[in-house]
């Protein structure tokens, strides 16, 4: 099986290059950089030290904010370390940019498509004594082709969703040839230990959810529309996905019966998809704005489509209420959920539908401590809003100090584990 998915995958490169070049022109990719994904002679290894490097690779935004507290702690208590981030999309870049911009020992990088050539060109050009891969980003030719370079391997905040492990089963003979490859295994959860038992890894540990660990400085944090959304009554409505859309605007539908001055903030998952979501706004006859980086809220606009990325805690600071999405929709039941955490250290009141199975433990742990609440459909999410918005006024809900401690904790312990297995392993 690994054979053929080693043929197929090269046999397939041509299909990848014509994909990459397709979403470069849709402004998925990097402008610039998208090669770094596709061609070996843009892989630009050049470091400037001798240092050994430690690798961390993190598909996409939520998984690359997890793992910057981490990184930031193995550096300052480790020295004469290089670190190599390799994330997929255009979101993790700008993090990563933003987070490491100081740093001159810490380098970003897109990850190279799973295709045995460009995995074994790039390891070879970047040399890594470790390799950590963050959540579930299982590439069969770069876990097998590293551990053939005698390179550590972890797994870090591991998450094998049910859907996930029903298909690896199938094939048990290769799930256990590449999950046997890890050296240590660290879970966000317990169920995903017990899973990785069963697909033959081994050295696994839970030492907490890696979400936990998210340091806010709220008064670092700046929105230049501050003055208009501390007097004006709004909520928000983050992350959402294609289909859920409707959901809220009927949701501001019903609301405005009871407040005529009510204003909708949608922060779209993927901001590609703003026209539409104005276009069918505007099919409701809202007045609607797409707001754009450095704009200001127009005083007679009700629905705003926030038209930036990275800028959720700009609002989640300000909101007294936020719903969040990737939570309504049915295809959502095995794959859904958006990270709560963020929301609830600012203090919001969290709304979310049924289906966050990827994040089920942490709104179970908020639910407990009535900072979010499951909704099943707009009409009740538009009662438990309309009690919230009564009072402009923004309460403290108390529960960031748990927050952190239950972070700290998992720091503290996820540093331990890595730490000993990297001073074996380097």
């Amino acid at each position: 099986m690994i054979l053929f998915y080693r043929i197929l995958t090269t046999l397939l490169y041509p299909i990848f290059l014509i994909i990459i070049f397709l979403r470069k022109i849709l402004d998925k990719e990097h402008r610039h950089r998208y090669k770094e994904k596709i061609f070996s002679s843009h892989f630009r290894a050049n470091r400037i030290s001798n240092n050994k490097l430690i690798w961390f690779h993190a598909a996409s935004l939520g998984e690359l904010k997890s793992i910057i507290p981490i990184i930031k702690e193995l550096n300052n208590s480790r020295k004469n370390l290089d670190f190599l981030i390799t994330t997929i999309t255009l979101s993790s870049n700008k993090l990563a940019e933003e987070s490491f911009k100081e740093f001159k020992n810490i380098y970003h990088r897109f990850l190279p498509i799973d295709v045995f050539f460009l995995i074994d060109k790039f390891l070879k050009n970047w040399n890594p004594q470790a390799l950590f891969l963050v959540d579930s980003e299982i590439w069969p030719n770069l876990i097998i082709q590293a551990k053939s370079k005698n390179i550590f391997l972890g797994l870090i905040n591991a998450r094998i969703t049910s859907k996930t492990f029903s298909k690896w089963i199938k094939i048990p003979k290769t799930a256990q040839k590449i999950f046997g490859l890890f050296d240590l295994c660290l879970t966000s959860n317990v169920e995903t230990k017990d899973t990785l038992k069963k697909l033959g890894a081994t050295n696994i540990h839970f030492e907490g959810n890696i979400k936990f660990i998210n340091q806010i400085k709220e008064d670092e944090i700046k929105n230049q529309n501050h003055k208009i959304l501390l007097k004006k009554r709004f909520w928000l409505a983050a992350n959402l996905h294609a289909g859920e859309d409707a959901y809220c605007l009927k949701t501001h539908l019903d609301l405005k019966k009871k407040f005529h001055d009510l204003i909708t903030i949608i922060i779209p998952r993927h901001i590609v998809r703003v026209q539409k979501i104005k276009k069918l706004s505007e099919e409701y006859n809202f007045k609607t704005q797409i707001l754009n980086r450095d704009e200001l809220i127009e005083d007679d606009k009700e629905i705003i489509i926030v038209n930036s990325f990275g800028v959720l805690n700009n609002y989640y600071k300000y909101a007294k209420s936020v719903f969040i999405g990737k939570s309504t929709l049915k295809r959502f039941e095995n794959i859904g959920g958006q990270n709560p955490i963020d929301a609830a250290l600012l203090g919001c009141k969290i709304y979310h539908g049924p289906y966050v199975y990827n994040f089920k433990e942490i709104y179970k742990f908020l639910e407990n401590n009535s900072v979010s609440k499951q909704i099943n459909n707009f009409e009740e999410l538009s009662v438990y809003l309309y009690n919230d918005l009564q009072s402009l006024n923004k309460e403290k809900r108390g529960v960031s100090s748990l927050i952190n401690k239950v972070g700290q904790k998992t720091l503290t312990d996820t540093i331990e584990k890595i730490n000993h297995f990297l001073f074996n392993a380097i």
